[in-house]
């Protein structure tokens, strides 16, 4: 017997404004259609503005609104400018998703300065910095929805990844810090920890995966459970949520 499909979640955004790191391919771009396609406006970042325009064009033949932000999400000028280019064509944010991120597979020996610190930045500086800039008009309008990605990296460890996991696993106590400085404004703070997941990581990462691609998480499951957290009563805090 054929398992029947859901047709997901029947959530309405309308009037609300959605920011993506990371909305290029995989995960982001996949969150960026659910969101749109749920009514709300989204922007899109990452550095590579032509698959960004890719994205940006489905999005908005399907009758929804995009824009493209090329931002590279280490850099907090960047990021600033990101996030004022948006309110000042879309409107104040309301949900940021703090998806950007890389893995090398390689050992601590092995890897070199710039590559750890790479990781580091694209999985961990860029959540921190998304954060910061967003947060002064959440603050002050008293509502928002931060939603980090991490990874099952977040909780477990893996050799020759030492890097990865470790700005995984800082992802969690920034995000639950974060939540505890900004619950009185209404604020949440989300963290989603997938285990793998099907798209491009492995192949940029070097990685051998032990499961098939359609074994694994895809990215559309993950676009799901960010509305998920999103559509939830605002007295509902979801603290960390591990996908497999």
């Amino acid at each position: 017997m054929t398992k029947p499909q859901s047709k997901g979640l029947d959530v309405n955004l309308e009037g609300m404004v959605t920011l993506i790191t990371g909305a290029s391919s995989g995960i982001g771009a996949a969150i960026a259609g659910r969101f749109a396609r749920a009514g709300s406006k989204v922007a899109l970042a990452a550095r590579r503005k032509e698959k960004l325009d890719d994205v940006a064009a489905t999005i908005k033949q399907m009758g929804g609104t995009a824009l493209v932000v090329p931002t590279d999400v280490t850099e907090y000028d960047q990021v600033k400018r990101m996030v004022e280019q948006t309110t000042n064509q879309l409107g104040p944010i309301d949900v940021m998703i703090n998806n950007a991120g890389h893995a090398v597979a390689k050992s601590v020996v092995d890897s070199s300065v710039e590559e750890m610190d790479a990781q580091i930045g694209s999985n961990f500086r860029s959540v921190c910095y998304g954060t910061k800039a967003v947060l002064p008009s959440m603050i002050e309008r008293k509502t928002g929805n931060i939603i980090n990605i991490g990874s099952n990296c977040s909780f477990r460890h893996y050799p020759d990844y030492a890097a990865y996991v470790g700005a995984k696993h800082a992802v969690i106590g920034f995000s639950r810090s974060v939540y505890e400085e900004v619950r009185e404004h209404g604020i949440r703070v989300n963290c989603l920890c997938p285990a793998a997941v099907n798209t491009a990581w492995a192949d940029v990462a070097g990685a051998e995966l032990p499961w098939g691609r359609e074994e694994r998480l895809q990215p559309e499951d993950l676009a799901e459970m960010a509305l998920l957290c999103v559509a939830m009563p605002a007295r509902v805090q979801v603290d960390n949520i591990l996908m497999w």
